[in-house]
């Protein structure tokens, strides 16, 4: 992967917070998408308007327009019928802040690159995976309204395929961005060894696959079933009867409560298990401070959102203990992201100036 590391100028480090600032949105983007599907407010807004949407109702023609808009689906008709105006406000609130804050995302990312690109201040490389990231965020939104448009007709919520699919673009996103942060610092290479980089790159995968199986949960509510530990329906591994009744037998892995219930578990105990190797690993290796406390750091955060997993389920998903559960993970993907980046490959004669810009023309 090239290096687009470079000196510490001025222009570098708005580059440097410009970006931190975009990563920080996108994880209280993710929180608030959370609360959004804890609240049940994500179909309260049924049409997509990317500009005149920006504003909510501002009288009570318009709060009764919307409010008769949400009437139509049938989520409404089956779960909500009799709904109070003031009710419906709360749920639209939810939902209408989780898009305006997608907004903010897009005019904050667009303008500052747009002005970095006019003063010639990214390097090609740079440039290439910013309108990358660029890209994906306008493809998220296109997700966003397609996962709201399966719960308006035939169903009373979004698909939990895809609402997963749309919350994995988000970390996608969010990922890039942070590996692009790590890239842009000037740091000696590596000096671990291939096993711990390797470990290092799988806890990252496997972080990936959890937070997949995660929406999923959330996407059939099933976290507010089967809620014992470390029992899941009456057995540590329930029964291949009860894992695989749906034709064909891959469905369940999706669609099946207490199968993705299960796998959300398996995944979490093999996540624990391979962080715990891995900091023992780094340590016994003497791979050197910053890999062993980044080790150490993610088996801390691991361990915790293990234990906040715990009491979530237990407690049947409160809203608090569940955006808890969510921050702690997106925590975790961002240590994941530190560990496996800072283990990889780095090439010394790599090491350039790639903001071309001197901070004489800056100032």
């Amino acid at each position: 992967m090239t290096d687009i590391s470079a000196p510490q100028t001025s222009h570098h480090r708005a580059v440097r917070w410009w970006l931190v600032s975009i990563a920080a949105l996108i994880a209280i983007m993710v929180l608030v998408g959370g609360a959004t599907r804890l609240t049940e407010s994500g179909l309260s807004i049924v049409e997509w308007k990317p500009v005149t949407g920006t504003l909510p109702p501002l009288n009570q023609e318009q709060w009764t327009q919307a409010f008769e808009a949400y009437k139509t689906i049938p989520q409404y008709r089956e779960l909500n019928a009799g709904m109070s105006l003031a009710e419906f406000k709360t749920i639209f609130w939810w939902e209408w802040s989780h898009r305006l804050l997608g907004r903010v995302i897009g005019v904050a990312y667009l303008l500052p690159f747009l002005w970095f690109l006019w003063r010639g201040a990214l390097s090609a490389e740079l440039r290439r995976r910013l309108w990358l990231i660029f890209g994906l965020g306008a493809l998220q939104g296109v997700v966003g309204w397609w996962m709201v448009a399966s719960g308006l007709s035939e169903r009373v919520e979004v698909s939990q395929y895809r609402l997963a699919t749309h919350l994995m673009l988000a970390l996608l996103i969010f990922s890039a961005i942070v590996w692009t942060l790590r890239r842009l610092a000037d740091r000696p290479p590596s000096a671990a060894s291939s096993r711990l980089k390797i470990s290092s790159v799988a806890l990252l995968v496997l972080t990936f696959v959890q937070l997949y199986l995660g929406a999923l949960l959330a996407g059939l509510r099933a976290g507010r079933v089967y809620n014992t530990w470390p029992h899941i329906d009456g057995a540590l591994i329930p029964s291949a009867a009860r894992l695989f009744f749906e034709e064909p037998w891959w469905r369940n892995l999706f669609d099946n409560t207490l199968t993705v219930q299960f796998e959300h578990r398996m995944v979490a105990y093999a996540l624990f298990a391979l962080a715990i190797l891995h900091a023992l690993d780094a340590v016994r290796s003497r791979a050197g401070a910053i890999a062993v406390n980044g080790a150490l750091w993610l088996a801390a955060a691991i361990t915790l959102q293990a234990a906040l997993g715990i009491l979530t389920l237990l407690n049947q998903v409160p809203i608090l203990l569940g955006l808890g559960h969510q921050a702690v993970a997106m925590s975790v993907l961002t240590l994941a992201i530190f560990q496996a980046e800072r283990l990889a490959a780095r090439h010394p004669e790599r090491q350039q100036q790639k903001l071309v810009l001197p901070v004489s023309q800056i100032s």
